[in-house]
Order: C-alpha cells, then structure tokens, then sequence
C-alpha cells in the first residue's frame, strides 16, 4: 500500500521506514522498536549450557531438537553435537529437563551408543504410547534372548547380527541356558525392526538393516504350525487336578480354572487385591476392559485362596500367587509366564493330562463349564475381561460384585 510523504509529496511504501526521494523518517523509533519485538518464546539459555531449536515448518512429533557444546574450535567457537541417545523432544519442557539431566552427569558424546542403551531408550517411548501392556511383555521377552547384542554399538549392527541371535539367542534362568523358540524368533525381527525405526527418527543410524531382510518363509511356517487352538479340560482330567490337589502347583491351576484369569495375571495379584469376606479378587491385564477387573471366588477354591494367603503372609510375600514349585523349596520366587509355563507343563505329563494342553487352556475351561452351567453372557464377559459391545449393559447397567458372585455359583 502506498502513502504519501509528508515532507516531499511522494508516494512510498508504507512498510519504508524513511522516505526513499527525500530521507523523512516514515515511522518514530517507538514504533520501529515495537516491530522489533523479540520472537523467542522461551527463555535465553546461558553460554555453553547447550541450545534447544524448534524445527519449524515440518510435520514432525518430536519437534524439539537438543544439541550440547562439546569443547570449542581453535578460533574460541563452541562446538555443538546433538544429544544422545536422544536429541529430539515432542516438547520444550521435555527438552530443557533432558538437557538438565546431561548437565548433572556429563557424558561423551562422541562415544556411540550400544544396542542395549537404545533399547532402554524405545522402550520408555514405547511404553509411553503402547495400547496393550501384553504387547510390551512380548518384547520384553524377545529381548532376553538378546545378550550378545547388548554390548554392540548400534552403527555396527547388520542383518547377519539379527539373524544370528534369532537362530542362536539364549537366555539364563536358574542357572540353566535356554534356546530361543521358535515362537520368539518372528519377535526378536519386529524388536529390532521397532528399535532400529526409532534409532533413524533420532538420526542415530541412517539405515534400518533389520528391515533389509525378511523372516524365512520356514520360520513363519513352522511358528504358525506350533499356534495350536485351545482345548478345555475333560470331566476325567478336572477329576485327576482334584484328586491331586497335594502336587505343588495344582492349586494354581485350579484356581485358574475356577477364575478364568490369563496365566500372566496369576502372578499379579496383591494380598491387599483379594476380598475373601465378600468373596472376590481384583486383578487383570492386557485390555481396558480386562485391568483391575472384579473376579468372584468360587467357593470350590476360596479354600486354596486361603491357604495361599497364609503361605504368602508366612514368607512376607505381598502377592497371593508365587512360583514354589518342586525346584523352589526354601523360597518363593516371581510366578512369570516361562515359569508357570515351564510347570505346567511338568504338571500335565506327571499326571498324564493331554500333552496339547496349554497355559491358557484353564481359562478356556472356564468359559466352558461358564456357558454350559448358564452363567450370565455379561457376567462371563466382565469376569475374563471381554469387552461388552452393547453400551447399555457396558456403560449404564452397574453390577455389583454379589451378582457375579452368584452368577459363578451356577458352576457346581
């Protein structure tokens, strides 16, 4: 737009600040200082503590990104390297505490980083974004068959790396070394797959070599032969577990049976979770409608609840469930997956059950003797953690732990 100047006349520009025919000042200094105002939205950093840039303009959602000084040039400039083993931030408060951190114990940045410091790494950002918990606890598994990676640095991995510790990867427990299986294997791939994506996003590596190459078509094949189906028990089989009761570890099988929990939730539940007055438990995992879920207590286990609370309470144990089985006779352990999976197993061939029995086939008997004694469609769903489709019964019905207790008591 133009104007007119007042001293000579002529038309200018009204974004000039003098007047471009005679030299007359188009704007005061106070205006000329008002459109200089500063951009910067946060606070100036001091000298040397390092910078925190906004990558502008691109569509990014970890757009902060941290550089460090790291010493100075030989002409007294300081020498700025970005931080590791994560320079970029989603937000500005993010990026100055990670900044705070480095400061309180400085590091060399020049030193690259290992596979297992990037591990440490994704994981926090995984869990930080990860839907379903069950989804974590299958890297987490993945990554102990992983020990002979953890010390190599990230630059140096390459496919005959992956490919070797899916084939050869071991893992210790109890003093004893076990192989990788075969089910793991396709997940050892997509850990490292996962990895390896958020080492490029951090321009810690330029190339993802996990994803170079593909899961031979044997693996895959032979990993989905090995996915059996689920089978509940016979009438014959509940009878033997019964009759057996006294075997170490029976009663969790049992329990599970009469419960329908998840193998890994078995080993979750807190003494303070279980209600034996008003005959119910909380516990769960994996979905939201399967976290911290009311489950009622059959009166046929409420007995070996019991006995589990006392032996808990004697061993200064906070969970109801541990691993004592016959290789842990002086002290109780963590009940993991492998270990219960491990038992169970042991159990089943020792009381010679279907060797296709697996550790989720007792929630499976569950819904089975559920359904066939009549047991409420909802009440099964919220007791296992399905979610329930229908918003009536799902949002405005509410349910009370004495329906669901009755609801299981259908079950002889």
């Amino acid at each position: 737009m133009l104007i007119t100047c007042p001293e000579c006349q002529l038309q200018v520009s009204d974004k000039a600040t003098a007047c471009p025919h005679c030299g007359y000042p188009m704007k005061s200094k106070a205006t000329l200082a008002s459109n200089k105002t500063s951009t910067r939205k946060y606070k100036r950093l001091p000298n040397g503590f390092g910078q925190i840039t906004e990558i502008k303009n691109r569509n990014l959602r970890n757009r902060f990104r941290v550089m460090v000084s790291d010493g100075k040039t030989e002409l007294g400039k300081p020498i700025q390297k970005m931080l590791k083993p994560r320079a970029y931030f989603p937000s500005y408060k993010e990026a100055y505490e990670a900044l705070l951190e480095y400061h309180k114990n400085p590091y060399d940045l020049s030193k690259d980083i290992t596979v297992e410091e990037l591990y440490n790494e994704w994981f926090k950002d995984y869990c930080a974004h990860a839907k379903v918990q069950d989804s974590t606890n299958v890297y987490i598994t993945a990554w102990n068959y992983c020990g002979s990676l953890k010390s190599f640095l990230v630059r140096d991995i390459r496919p005959r790396h992956i490919k070797k510790v899916m084939e050869e990867g071991t893992r210790s427990e109890d003093g004893k070394e076990i192989s990788v299986p075969l089910s793991i294997k396709p997940r050892i791939k997509m850990l490292f797959n996962l990895m390896l994506d958020y080492a490029v996003e951090y321009e810690i590596v330029d190339k993802n070599y996990s994803r170079a190459f593909q899961i031979s078509s044997e693996i895959v094949d032979s990993a989905k032969e090995n996915r059996k189906s689920h089978i509940a028990f016979t009438d014959d089989e509940m009878e033997i577990l019964w009759k057996n009761i006294n075997v170490p570890d029976v009663d969790i099988i049992l329990i599970q049976c009469y419960t329908g929990m998840r193998p890994q939730e078995l080993g979750s539940i807190n003494l303070s979770d279980v209600h034996l007055e008003e005959n119910y438990l909380v516990g769960g995992m994996k979905t939201a409608a399967g976290k911290d879920r009311i489950i009622p207590i059959h009166p046929k286990i409420k007995p070996l609840i019991e006995q589990k609370i006392t032996q808990a309470q004697s061993d200064g144990c906070a969970k109801l469930i541990v691993s004592k089985g016959l290789e842990f006779k002086t002290k109780y352990r963590p009940l993991t997956y492998h270990k219960y999976y491990v038992r169970y197993n042991d159990i089943c061939k020792e009381l010679g059950l279907d060797a296709d029995h697996k550790p989720h086939d007792p929630r499976k008997q569950f819904i089975t003797m559920a359904k066939k004694y009549k047991v409420d469609e909802y009440a099964i769903k919220r007791i296992v953690g399905h979610t329930i489709s229908d918003i009536t019964e799902s949002v405005y019905t509410e349910r009370n732990p004495e329906w669901l207790y009755e609801e299981i008591c259908k079950i002889p």
